[in-house]
C-alpha cells in the first residue's frame, strides 16, 4: 500500500518552521523533525478539525501553542518581531526534510506530544505513548 503525502507551499514550509521555532527550537534536530511529523500526522489524519493542510494544522486554536495570542512566542510566529536567521534556518531544513519525504516518521505516527517539565495532560489517558525524543514524549490514538 503507498501512502500518497500531501503537496506543501512556500507558506506551509514557512509555517511549520516558524512553529517549530516556537514549539521545538531548543531541542535537536531529531526533536524538531518529531515535531514536524506530529503536524504532517495530522495533517494526513481524517480528523477534519486538525485542518487541511500544514498551515491550518499549525494554526489551529489550542493545538500548538506558540500560535495562541497570548503565548510570548507569538509575536514572532507573526512577523511583529523577528526570528533569529540561524536559528529559523534550522527549523526550516527539519520541516522540509518532513514535509518533503526525505525524513521517515521517527514518532511512529505520534498525533500528540507534550514536554516533560509540564504535568501529563488529561488527554494521555488512553493514549499510546510511541517515542520520547529529546525533551518531549509522543503519543497516537488520542482518545
Amino acid at each position: 500500500m503507498s501512502v500518497t503525502y500531501p503537496t506543501y507551499t512556500d507558506a506551509d514550509l514557512d509555517t511549520v518552521a516558524r512553529t517549530l521555532w516556537g514549539e521545538a527550537r531548543g531541542e535537536s534536530k531529531t526533536g524538531k523533525i518529531a515535531v514536524a511529523w506530529v503536524i504532517k500526522n495530522r495533517v494526513l489524519s481524517p480528523v477534519v478539525w486538525w485542518g487541511k493542510d500544514y498551515a491550518s494544522v499549525c494554526r489551529a486554536k489550542y493545538q500548538f501553542s506558540c500560535w495562541n495570542s497570548n503565548d510570548p512566542n507569538f509575536p514572532f510566529l507573526a512577523g511583529e518581531r523577528e526570528i533569529p536567521k540561524s536559528e529559523y534556518l534550522e527549523c526550516e531544513d527539519a520541516a522540509l526534510l518532513v514535509l518533503a519525504n526525505y525524513q521517515p516518521d521517527i514518532t511512529l505516527g505520534a498525533t500528540h506530544y507534550y514536554a516533560k517539565s509540564i504535568k501529563a495532560p488529561a488527554w494521555t489517558k488512553g493514549a499510546v505513548k510511541t517515542v520520547t525524543v529529546g525533551s518531549h514524549f509522543f503519543f497516537k490514538d488520542v482518545p
